[in-house]
């Protein structure tokens, strides 16, 4: 593969800029072509069968092609720190996480950098990697970019973060968010197929796809629910999150959010979730709504 050729027009993402990332220019995601990565460590507040005993070896690359205005994550996300690196290190990384007890390979808004970490993914496996490689996304993906990831990826964790385009212009600019989400779920199921658990629970092999209720939005996400279940049945896993967290300024511009979500709202949500059949799924209670959830991205592991 000519990683070059690939960020040389970058069309990576469905944002499509076109930007020649490989001279130093910034695409959409806030990333040139030199890799950069903020964290990789294990993780533990991953769904159960993803994070297990051990943790989930989760690598945080910087940059987002999305940028929501609400992200737990914007250090990196939208101010892109991190630490630059090369495909060798993150072939060395991935190896790392194995040796500390991981339980999968858990690449955390990766879509920018997928030359990289095709790269890094022979070099690793060539040098014994055999653990499950994760792709954990906002879900604005290109199926023609996914492509290049068959036999390559084992377990999907995509966001189906909003049904109206409305909504979806308003928090991540993306009118055509659902549009794009719904082929790319597509391609991932196409890939994973159901899901596959080893003897004690953990996942090897399928889809969990996420929705995280925001403040307000209790009917947008019912409508996204009802279209992830009446699509898809049981060859998923839902996840509905409560855990959105309210981040500093975000009053000033989206005061409706400057809030956590309520009790009610979350509940009405995985009620209906429960009353229209799903069965396989995830919940998040207690203090869901905490940094516990944000970790500390300090370079640790890179």
């Amino acid at each position: 593969m000519n990683i070059k050729e690939l960020y040389s027009n970058c069309t990576l993402c469905p944002r499509s800029c076109g930007i020649n990332r490989t001279d130093g220019q910034k695409g959409r995601c806030g990333m040139t072509a030199e890799l950069k990565v903020a964290r990789a460590a294990l993780h533990m507040w991953e769904e159960p069968p993803i994070s297990g005993k051990n943790g989930s070896g989760t690598v945080f690359f910087s940059g987002c092609p999305l940028s929501c205005v609400f992200c737990q994550n914007s250090s990196i996300s939208h101010e892109a720190d991190g630490k630059y690196i090369n495909s060798s290190r993150l072939a060395e990384i991935f190896l790392e996480l194995q040796s500390a007890g991981a339980h999968n390979i858990n690449f955390v808004t990766p879509t920018h950098f997928v030359p990289h970490i095709i790269e890094a993914l022979d070099i690793a496996k060539a040098k014994g990697l055999s653990l499950p490689v994760l792709y954990n996304c906002g879900g604005y993906e290109s199926v023609q970019t996914l492509s290049l990831l068959r036999g390559y990826i084992d377990i999907y964790l995509p966001d189906f973060k909003y049904w109206s385009e409305d909504i979806a212009a308003k928090y991540s600019l993306c009118r055509d968010y659902r549009e794009k989400a719904s082929a790319a779920l597509s391609e991932m199921i196409f890939q994973t197929g159901g899901p596959v658990f080893d003897e004690n629970g953990i996942m090897k092999r399928g889809t969990v796809v996420r929705h995280l209720v925001l403040p307000g939005n209790s009917k947008d996400s019912m409508d996204v629910i009802e279209y992830l279940y009446k699509t898809y049945g049981n060859k998923i896993y839902i996840s509905i999150m409560s855990q959105y967290t309210p981040m500093e300024g975000i009053k000033e511009l989206f005061p409706e959010l400057a809030r956590k979500l309520t009790k009610y709202e979350y509940d009405k949500v995985v009620n209906f979730a429960a009353d229209i059949g799903v069965t396989q799924g995830f919940t998040q209670y207690g203090s869901a709504a905490s940094e516990s959830f944000i970790p500390k991205f300090d370079h640790t592991g890179v």
